[in-house]
């Protein structure tokens, strides 16, 4: 299967369980910090619904070979590479492992794809001139 084809799909993927993740979350009253942090959080799920957007239309334009969707991917996925690394923090705080474990393996598949995505670069857009 084609590079641009698996890194795009993973990053829609990722960004459409991000949003319903936090529309659950969010629906089912289970952000406490509504109440106890209310500005942080606003701020939070700001970044984090901005991200999914953007791993969402980042993975589109890849996908499409869309001259922006490139670069737009790279800044999406290195958001979602900052959010797995906070979001297992946080739950590492919590004490609930199993979500510590599920961002961890997040944090290496992004790592991963981010990763070999550089090594074929050139497959994944032929026209960046900054990158190659």
């Amino acid at each position: 299967m084609n590079i641009r084809i698996i890194n795009g799909t993973y990053s829609i993927i990722i960004g459409i369980f991000m949003m319903i993740m936090w529309a659950s979350l969010l629906s089912t009253g289970q952000v406490n910090e509504l109440s106890t942090a209310p500005l942080k959080i606003i701020y939070h799920l700001f970044a984090e619904f901005l991200t999914a957007a953007l791993l969402i239309i980042g993975g589109y334009g890849l996908i499409k070979v869309h001259q922006w969707g490139f670069k737009l991917w790279l800044i999406a996925m290195g958001m979602l590479f900052y959010t797995v690394i906070v979001s297992a923090g946080y739950y590492a705080d919590l004490n609930d492992m199993s979500m510590v474990i599920m961002f961890t393996m997040l944090q290496i598949a992004t790592l991963m794809i981010i990763g070999l995505s550089f090594l074929k670069r050139k497959e994944l857009h032929k026209n960046i001139e900054w990158i190659n």
